[in-house]
């Protein structure tokens, strides 16, 4: 094979792109419905037209070359735009179908997004939706996700987006709790109680507050720490103490009574907090599988 048809070793670049992303041979080749043998020859292929080492082999894993981050870089690009053309296809079909893939935290996948899901699925039933729960920030085009659901102040470079909802976060306690050991009036006064934190980090100790043009943060610590929203509710319903939770989460459990909002005139600031978008990759041919999606999710949290 010649190097001047590029055309040639797009399929190998292609491959290429999904090794690394795959992490080994093997797991590239079952993406592919490939053999793994199948697999490297076609890398190996493309590193005897380019006349480099892409990759360095051990029996554990895979290191790129620094010519084979260079290709990378060029081949995913490559891949990420054969996805885009493929999507045309689908773009203006009658019937949206196919595989949607979204990202969003924990919290909003579990108590928003994923109620929602049911009726979607009974209403378009030639979409499959996959939910990638987690708080890590994922890659959109490393990660192969068509849709992502983060806090921010506006989209990041490379990303189009429309404004889904605000999310707020506050501090609740049962009235048992608080009829035990008091409520607090101040921030400060937080140092003395038994409080629910997210505990990733040793920073999650540290809630931050803002009042009018003050701002002020207290270092909280309790028996029961959990980075699940869901079990510091339910945590802060048995009387184990204040918790940091998303409004949506405790709103229903207000309304019957079951939690009291503490500090309600302080803003509770976090990492979570703010504006809610919806990100996918700029490519104003959606297809109608996401289209659909975003749609349906709009209507039902956009007020």
């Amino acid at each position: 094979m010649s190097i001047n048809n590029p055309l040639d070793s797009l399929p190998d670049m292609a491959v290429f792109a999904r090794v690394v992303d795959a992490g080994s041979f093997s797991a590239a080749a079952r993406q592919l419905g490939l053999t793994p043998s199948a697999v490297s020859r076609q890398v190996a292929r493309l590193e005897g037209v380019l006349r480099v080492r892409l990759l360095e082999r051990t029996t554990r894993k895979l290191r790129l070359t620094e010519a084979g981050a260079a290709a990378y870089d060029r081949c995913q690009s490559l891949w990420t735009a054969a996805r885009e053309v493929l999507a045309l296809s689908d773009t203006h079909t009658a019937q949206p179908r196919g595989l949607v893939r979204i990202s969003m935290a924990k919290a909003v996948g579990r108590q928003l997004i994923h109620p929602l899901m049911p009726g979607f699925l009974r209403a378009y039933p030639e979409v499959d939706v996959q939910l990638v729960i987690t708080d890590r920030v994922v890659d959109l085009f490393e990660d192969g996700i068509d849709l992502a659901i983060r806090a921010t102040d506006s989209p990041p470079p490379g990303l189009a987006g429309r404004p889904l909802m605000q999310l707020h976060h506050g501090i609740y306690a049962s009235p048992a709790y608080l009829a035990e050991r008091g409520t607090p009036t101040h921030p400060r006064d937080l140092a003395h109680h038994s409080c629910l934190y997210l505990g990733e980090d040793e920073r999650d100790r540290n809630w931050r507050f803002r009042k009018d043009n003050t701002e002020t943060s207290v270092r909280v610590s309790g028996r029961y720490v959990a980075n699940h929203s869901e079990v510091r509710l339910e945590g802060a319903l048995e009387g184990f103490g204040i918790a940091s939770l998303p409004a949506f989460a405790a709103r229903t459990h207000l309304q019957s009574g079951a939690l009291l909002q503490v500090l309600q005139d302080w803003e509770h600031q976090t990492d979570y907090a703010g504006t809610a978008w919806l990100l996918y990759p700029p490519n104003r041919f959606l297809a109608a599988k996401i289209r659909v999606w975003i749609d349906y999710v709009v209507e039902r949290l956009v007020h």
